[in-house]
């Protein structure tokens, strides 16, 4: 398409996906670390400026509905025709959530596909993504920048208005280990000043080198005053090898979030909730959510792993399946010991072979890229599952060289 500067051949050139050495999704890039991870508790550090700090973002005098600074271009949403201005160097995503609309978004690293929107006008550049775009004109806000003014097809996410992004020092009160490579880490706020956020949100925890790892929170908001992180260990990365060789109870860690768009729709329609390895962090938040608020739809957990001891809280989910009538529970293990005997092979197709028409429901997936793709494509081609109703958070992790 002729308003899109980075054509399918220019996208064909993006970088390749590292390989993946630690999980969920970094925000940024890392760097080599030099300083210890957690840093000691200062009070006035508990909760810093509750205005958003996303990268590159713009100065409160440059308004989004006049244009901006001088340099900026001018960003057009449809349908509703609200506008924004991006800066030279500025991703699409990172100004449209500086001038305070809420667009989709997940990962903000081009592996996800949840930011994708259509250019209706204008050029963009693309920036290397791993998340493949089938059509042209198709882009990824946190992946592009304009190259002048640019009109898009994308609507917003109203369900996360006014959530204020905040910094916040919280204590490790426990660390739980229900598998020999998975931590839960329970996280005490400062009194008084709980993290605002949707079931199936994230935060970042900050790191002193200036790296940060993203990791869902796993708790209903509400009651429950403390925060839960679920953490895979591989070996390699910074964040857990720290976590799973020197990490204390009672000490500090520094947050910021919460972050993306993933959270449970005001609907009545069925939900498969799907989850591979820790992806059971966040279904974990949205079924406590729905048990709270006295929700009656119909859902069934395919929890996908490779054996038996990789469903660190298989216990959990059975007690649902037996305490919840409209919750139903489908462990699938892809490479089980032969005393398995319930489901075996993919999760996604597990999921499939239950449900031959998908049309009527809606889909929460979380975990590894590689399922939340499968799932999104065999779900809408063999089950006519409608694109707008495949809600995802699939966990991108840091490559070796920058864990």
């Amino acid at each position: 398409m002729s308003w899109v500067v980075s054509s399918a051949s220019a996208l064909q050139q993006a970088a390749p996906k590292p390989e993946l050495t630690e999980e969920p999704h970094p925000a940024v890039p890392a760097t080599a670390r030099q300083a210890p991870l957690c840093l000691p508790f200062h009070p006035e550090e508990a909760v810093m400026s509750p205005a958003a700090t996303f990268p590159k973002t713009l100065n409160p005098a440059e308004s989004p509905m006049s244009g901006g600074a001088a340099g900026s271009h001018p960003i057009e949403l449809q349908p509703g025709g609200k506008r924004y201005a991006a800066a030279p160097g500025q991703t699409l995503l990172d100004a449209g959530l500086a001038a305070g609309l809420c667009l989709p978004y997940q990962c903000r690293t081009g592996d996800c596909g949840t930011c994708k929107a259509r250019v209706l006008a204008g050029e963009v550049e693309h920036l290397p993504a791993s998340y493949p775009l089938e059509k042209a004109g198709d882009c990824l806000l946190c992946r592009c920048q304009a190259r002048g003014p640019v009109t898009l097809a994308c609507d917003e996410v109203p369900g996360v208005a006014g959530l204020p992004l905040r910094k916040l020092a919280v204590r490790v009160t426990t660390i739980e280990r229900p598998a020999a490579d998975v931590a839960i880490l329970h996280l005490q706020p400062p009194a008084g000043q709980p993290l605002e956020y949707l079931a199936g949100q994230y935060v970042d925890v900050l790191l002193r080198d200036g790296r940060r790892r993203s990791y869902s929170l796993a708790t209903a908001p509400g009651k429950a005053e403390q925060l839960e992180l679920h953490i895979r260990h591989l070996p390699g990365g910074a964040f857990t090898d720290h976590v799973f060789g020197r990490l204390k109870a009672r000490e500090m860690l520094r947050l910021e979030g919460p972050f993306g768009t993933f959270y449970l729709r005001d609907s009545e329609a069925p939900m498969i909730l799907l989850a591979s390895g820790t992806g059971f962090a966040p279904i974990k938040a949205l079924v406590e959510q729905a048990r709270r608020a006295g929700l009656r739809r119909k859902a069934v957990l395919y929890w996908g792993a490779r054996r038996r001891e990789d469903l660190y809280h298989h216990a959990l989910a059975q007690q649902w399946a037996r305490e919840l009538p409209w919750f139903r529970y489908v462990p699938v293990l892809s490479d089980a010991n032969a005393d398995w005997s319930g489901r075996r092979g993919l999760v996604h197709r597990a999921v499939l072979e239950d449900f031959a028409d998908l049309s009527g429901y809606e889909v929460y997936a979380c975990g590894a890229p590689q399922m939340v793709d499968a799932a999104r494509r065999d779900f809408a081609a063999e089950a006519g599952l409608a694109a707008e109703r495949f809600y995802a958070d699939a966990f991108v992790t840091a490559a070796p060289a920058a864990a």
